[in-house]
């Protein structure tokens, strides 16, 4: 068996491999790294990563979200989300956004894996799954960055924080809320 054919045994189908996994099965990882792109048995997603495609009736289907950005960060410990998430609470958001959100506690800017960006933004808190009351707080924290009628959005807010769970409220107000969260929420939550 080649030291080519060795990685092919390795290799699993919607995968996302780093250059130093691939370098664990290799004797020349550059070289062979090559060759498995064009067969077309890699895609390159970014210096250093690198997916194995799964096929479908319509052609290769890119990665999952989740294992490109465990991949990525070396980490599992984040939070994937999208700002139309914040249309789910029923507050007047209505704006479609072409972006992912990646909370951390690694990485923060923007990157592009393959034709996608993704806007890590290091945070030192944040919940492992999406929640109304964490969409609630982080919402008003990011106001400023919606294309959104601010004084609607807030005034809705206030009054869908009334209607919330105001214990679960008001943890995530203390444990996510910035200023703006806090001084627009502090009345409804009463911390």
């Amino acid at each position: 068996m080649t030291a080519l054919q060795e990685i092919r045994t390795h290799l699993n189908p919607g995968q996302v491999y780093r250059r130093s996994d691939i370098k664990k099965w290799s004797n020349a990882v550059d070289r062979h790294l090559n060759q498995l792109q064009e067969e077309k048995a890699l895609l390159k997603l970014s210096g250093g990563m690198y997916y194995c495609p799964k096929e479908s009736p319509f052609g290769p289907v890119p990665p999952n979200d989740d294992e490109l950005v465990k991949a990525f960060l070396k980490d599992d410990r984040f939070l994937l989300m999208t700002p139309n998430a914040y249309n789910s609470l029923g507050v007047g958001t209505t704006q479609l956004y072409n972006e992912t959100i990646v909370y951390n506690h690694k990485r923060h800017g923007v990157f592009q894996f393959g034709m996608r960006d993704f806007r890590f933004v290091l945070k030192h808190h944040f919940p492992s799954d999406l929640c109304e009351e964490f969409l609630l707080v982080d919402l008003v924290n990011h106001i400023d960055q919606l294309a959104e009628d601010r004084e609607r959005v807030l005034s809705l807010v206030k009054t869908k924080a009334q209607s919330m769970n105001q214990e679960h409220l008001k943890n995530a107000l203390l444990k996510y809320g910035g200023v703006r969260a806090k001084k627009e929420l502090k009345s409804i939550a009463e911390i």
